[in-house]
C-alpha cells in the first residue's frame, strides 16, 4: 500500500480502543498514541462518566454501542480502522517512551517483514511497576489490518493476524489494571464468572473441586515462583494471591454450572 501523503510515516497506524466509564484513566492512554497514530478510533459502550467527551478531545472517530462481549466489541473497533497497521489499546494501558519511538521508527522503516508485534507489559499496582510475574507476558496488539481478526470471546480475547513473522516492539504496555484494592476485587469478580461461563459454553465441564484448589494453586506458583513474582516484593504478593483466587473462582464457577447441569438432566420422580 502505498503511503498516505497526509502522513508524516511510510506506514500508517490506526489505534483501536474500547472504553466504559473510563475518563479518569482514558486522557493517559490517548497522549501516549496522539502523537503517533493516523485516525484513533474509539467505542464506547455506554459511559455515564464523560468517557466520551474525553475521547472526542483527541479524535472525531467515536462511537456510543451496546455492549456485545470483548471480542465482538473489539472487532466493531477494527472493522471501522482504514489504515495499513492498528494498534489495539485497552483504556486503562499507555505506551511508554521506549514504546512511542520504537513506534515512530518502525512506521518510518522503508520496509516491515513483520505482521504482527507483541508488546511487552508493565503491570502498574498500588503504585508499583511489576516486572515480573503476569508482567512477564507480551501481549499481541499492533498488527497489520489485512487479514487480522478478533475472537469473538466474550472475554480473553485474541488477535487472529494475518499469516506471517511476529515480533516483538521494544519498550513497554503499561497497565494501569486496578485504580485501588476495591476496584481490583471487583474485576477479579467479573473476569472470573465471565471465565466460567465461557469455558462452558466451549463444553468444558469440572467434576472435581481438588482440582479447582490445585489449579488454583499451579497459578500462584507460576506467577510468584516461576514467573518471579516474588521479586516484585510485597505487591507482587499480593498481586499472585489476587490471580490465585481468580482462577479458584473461575473454576468454582465452571465446578458448579457443571453441577447444575448434572441436576437438571436427572430423571425426577412424578407423583
Amino acid at each position: 500500500m502505498q503511503p498516505d501523503a497526509s502522513s508524516p510515516h511510510r506506514h500508517t497506524l490506526s489505534v483501536c480502543i474500547i472504553a466504559k466509564n473510563e475518563a479518569d484513566r482514558l486522557p493517559r492512554c490517548l497522549a501516549s498514541v496522539a502523537g503517533i497514530a493516523d485516525e484513533i478510533i474509539v467505542l464506547d459502550s455506554g459511559s455515564t462518566d464523560g468517557t466520551v467527551e474525553v475521547a472526542r478531545q483527541y479524535t472525531d472517530k467515536v462511537w456510543v454501542t451496546d455492549w456485545p462481549g470483548f471480542g465482538i466489541q473489539k472487532q466493531r473497533a477494527l472493522d471501522r480502522a482504514s489504515m495499513d497497521w492498528v494498534l489495539s489499546i485497552d483504556a486503562d494501558e499507555a505506551l511508554d517512551e521506549s514504546a512511542q519511538e520504537a513506534l515512530e521508527a518502525l512506521l518510518s522503516s522503508p520496509r516491515i517483514e513483520e505482521t504482527a508485534f507483541r508488546i511487552k507489559w508493565l503491570v502498574v499496582r498500588h503504585g508499583k511497576g511489576l516486572k515480573f510475574g503476569r508482567s512477564a507476558r507480551a501481549p499481541l496488539r499492533l498488527f497489520r489490518r489485512e487479514g487480522a481478526r478478533f475472537t469473538d470471546a466474550q472475554v480473553h480475547e485474541t488477535i487472529v493476524p494475518a499469516p506471517g513473522k511476529i515480533g516483538r516492539l521494544p519498550g513497554r504496555l503499561l497497565h494501569f489494571t486496578a485504580r485501588d484494592y476495591g476496584h481490583a476485587l471487583e474485576k477479579n469478580a467479573k473476569y472470573a464468572w465471565l471465565g466460567s461461563q465461557k469455558y462452558f459454553a466451549k463444553g468444558k465441564r469440572n467434576r472435581s473441586l481438588l482440582l479447582v484448589c490445585l489449579r488454583s494453586l499451579w497459578t500462584f506458583f507460576l506467577i510468584y515462583v516461576l514467573r518471579g513474582g516474588f521479586l516484585d516484593g510485597r505487591i507482587g504478593f499480593i498481586v499472585a494471591m489476587n490471580y490465585m483466587q481468580g482462577n479458584f473462582n473461575k473454576h468454582a464457577g465452571l465446578w458448579l454450572l457443571t453441577r447444575e447441569e448434572r441436576q437438571d438432566e436427572e430423571p425426577r420422580d412424578t407423583p
